[in-house]
C-alpha cells in the first residue's frame, strides 16, 4: 500500500487528547506545543478520543460540541493537516475491532495491577464499569493499529504504555512478528506545569481553586492577574529550586513559552522582585495565547469545514489502520 505521508521514511508518533473542555496552560506546555514542533520531524498522528471519555457518563450533545471543540482547538494551537492526520477516534472502528482481539491476548491480572484504573474506581465508585477495567486495552489498539514508533507520555500514562508493549510483544512471540514496539516520547522542553495556587500539585482544569489553572481561553486580564495571585515564597530571589516550587514553577513557563535557557531567565530577572516577574509571566502567557485564541474562535464557527477535516482524517487513518487489522485477522485466523 502506498503512504498515504510524504515521507514514509519518517517514524510515526501518535497522540490522543479526550475532548474533556479546552486545554490548561499546562496541557499546552507539556504536550500540545511539542505536537506541533514535532510534526517537521515524524509522521504524526492525532486523534480525538471521544471513546476513552465513555468511561464516565457523559451528556450526548455536550460531548459532540466538546469534540469538535477540541478539533478546533488543536488547529488553532498549530495541527497542520498537511503534515499531519487529525480524526475523532470513533470515526475509525478499526480501533475498537482490534481492541476486542487485543482483550484476549490480556491478562486479567495485568489489568488489575493498573493504577489509573483504582484512583479512577475510588474516584468514581457508583459506576465502576468494564470499560473503565479495559481501558488501556483500547489504548493499546489505538497505539497498534498505526504502528507507532513514539507515543509522547506523561508519567501517568507510562504503565499503559509498558502494558501495550507487553501486549504486542505477546502476540509477537505467538504468531510472529505483527506490531511495532512503540515506545515513549520525551520532549526537550516542557514537562510538568504546577498549580497556581498550590505548585506542588499538577496544573488541573478540575482544581476547585480556579486561580490555580490556566485555561488556553482565558481573556489576558484574568490570566495576569492569575499570573499576580500565583503562590511563591517569603524569600525574594528569582532562581530554580526545588525549594522553590512556585517560583521554578514560573520560572519554567517562562523559560519554555520565551524559548530561553532556565539560567538566562534566572539572569534576566535577577535583581527583579516577585512582583514584576509575575506580571512578566502573565503578560508573556497571555501573548502567546492570543493568536490561538483569536483562531480557535475563527474556526469554532465553522462546523462544516471541522467535519470536513474530521472525515478527511478519519479516511487517511482508516486506510492505514485497515493493514494492520487485516494482518492481525490473517494471523489469528479470521
Amino acid at each position: 500500500m502506498e503512504s498515504i505521508f510524504s515521507d514514509p521514511k519518517k517514524q510515526t508518533m501518535l497522540s490522543g487528547v479526550q475532548p474533556t473542555g479546552i486545554f490548561t496552560l499546562g496541557n499546552y506546555i507539556g504536550a500540545i506545543k511539542n505536537w506541533r514542533k514535532v510534526q517537521n520531524d515524524y509522521n504524526c498522528l492525532y486523534f480525538i478520543a471521544n471513546l476513552h471519555s465513555l468511561t464516565v457518563r457523559n451528556d450526548p450533545q455536550k460531548l459532540k460540541k466538546l469534540t469538535l471543540d477540541c478539533v478546533a482547538l488543536l488547529l488553532a494551537c498549530g495541527i497542520d493537516i498537511e503534515k499531519s492526520i487529525l480524526f475523532i477516534q470513533s470515526h475509525v472502528p478499526e480501533h475498537t475491532e482490534l481492541s476486542w482481539v487485543l482483550q484476549c491476548y490480556t491478562q486479567f491480572g495485568e489489568l488489575t495491577r493498573m493504577t489509573q484504573f483504582k484512583d479512577k474506581s475510588a474516584k468514581n465508585a457508583d459506576n465502576v464499569n468494564a470499560g473503565l477495567f479495559g481501558y488501556p486495552v483500547l489504548m493499546a489498539a489505538d497505539i497498534l493499529i498505526y504502528q507507532s514508533d513514539f507515543v509522547p507520555i506523561g508519567a501517568d500514562q507510562k504503565q499503559h504504555l509498558e502494558l501495550t508493549r507487553d501486549i504486542a510483544n505477546r502476540f509477537n512471540n505467538l504468531y510472529g512478528e505483527t506490531f511495532n514496539l512503540p515506545n515513549p516520547y520525551i520532549p526537550q522542553s516542557g514537562g510538568r506545569v504546577m498549580s497556581l495556587a498550590n505548585p506542588t500539585s499538577k496544573m488541573s482544569k478540575s482544581d476547585k481553586n480556579l486561580n490555580g489553572f490556566i485555561s488556553v481561553l482565558d481573556p489576558p486580564d484574568v490570566i495576569i492577574n492569575k499570573f499576580k495571585k500565583a503562590v511563591t515564597d517569603s524569600e525574594s530571589k528569582i532562581y530554580y529550586s526545588d525549594e522553590k516550587p512556585g517560583i521554578s514553577n514560573l520560572l519554567t513557563i517562562y523559560s519554555v513559552l520565551a524559548n530561553l535557557e532556565m539560567s538566562e531567565v534566572e539572569e534576566k530577572f535577577r535583581d527583579k522582585g516577585y512582583g514584576e516577574f509575575k506580571l512578566a509571566v502573565g503578560e508573556l502567557v497571555a501573548e502567546t495565547l492570543k493568536p490561538i485564541q483569536d483562531k480557535y474562535n475563527q474556526l469554532s464557527k465553522d462546523k462544516k469545514y471541522l467535519q470536513e477535516i474530521c472525515d478527511q482524517g478519519a479516511k487517511k487513518a482508516s486506510s492505514i489502520a485497515q493493514k494492520t487489522l487485516k494482518s492481525v485477522y490473517e494471523k489469528i485466523g479470521i
